[in-house]
C-alpha cells in the first residue's frame, strides 16, 4: 500500500488537504506536516523524518507546497537509511490536486509509480468544462 506525507508550511493547509484525501479515498495512510515546530508558518524537518518513520505503508509518497518544503524533504530523505529511502519519493506536482489524484489511486490498490504519475497528470487537468 502506498502512504502519503503532506508538507506544508501551513498546519491548516496540511490538515485540510489530509481531510479532502481521507474523505475521497478512505483507508489510505495520510499524514500531514504542517508548519514549523513551534507551530508558526515554515517547515519542521524532524516532524517530516517522525512521518515517514511512522508510516505502516510500504510506498511513501511526500507531497510538499513550496521553497524551504522542498528542501527540508530532501534533507529529510538524504538522512534516511539506503533502506528507508527506498521506499520514499517526492512528488512533483501540485499540493492539493497531486495528493489527492495520489490518494485516490492509492485506495484502490495502485503503486507508487502509478500514484506519481496521476499526480503528476494533475499539473495539466483543466479545471474548467471545455477548458485546456
Amino acid at each position: 500500500m502506498v502512504g502519503l506525507v503532506l508538507v506544508s508550511h501551513s498546519p491548516e493547509i496540511a490538515q485540510g488537504t489530509a481531510t479532502l484525501v481521507r474523505q475521497m479515498a478512505g483507508e489510505v495512510e495520510v499524514v500531514p506536516v504542517g508548519g514549523a515546530a513551534d507551530g508558526s508558518l515554515g517547515t519542521d524537518p524532524e516532524g517530516i523524518m517522525a512521518a515517514i518513520e511512522g508510516m505502516e505503508a510500504e510506498e511513501v509518497l511526500v507531497f510538499v507546497d513550496i521553497g524551504s518544503a522542498v528542501l527540508s524533504a530532501e534533507t529529510v530523505v538524504e538522512m534516511l537509511s539506503s533502506e528507508q529511502r527506498e521506499r520514499v519519493r517526492i512528488v512533483d506536482s501540485p499540493f492539493v490536486e497531486g495528493a489527492f489524484a495520489a490518494g485516490v489511486l492509492a485506495q484502490a490498490g495502485a503503486d507508487a509509480e502509478e500514484c506519481v504519475s496521476a499526480a503528476m497528470e494533475s499539473r495539466t487537468e483543466s479545471k474548467l468544462h471545455g477548458e485546456t
